[in-house]
């Protein structure tokens, strides 16, 4: 299993995330910050928990944040 958690109110809105896995991530219309797919917002962390085949490319977007506001965890 993966745990992916974003903290959206950090989000400067580079798209990198999009880019990388854009099966997991969209570009918000209203506030132009990338918005996690699935995520559930608990005190301004989205957090959603996703099969192993999301790792790697959630992984890379992790890692092209600029802001390092992505964290994905594998257990």
């Amino acid at each position: 299993m993966v745990i992916i958690t974003q903290q959206r109110d950090k989000c400067i809105g580079c798209n990198y995330c999009v880019e990388l896995a854009y099966d997991r991530w969209r570009m918000s219309k209203k506030d132009g910050k990338a918005t996690l797919i699935g995520g559930v917002n608990r005190k301004g962390f989205y957090t959603v928990k996703v099969r192993e085949d999301e790792l790697e490319e959630n992984i890379k977007a992790a890692e092209a944040c600029p802001v390092k506001i992505i964290h994905v965890k594998h257990i």
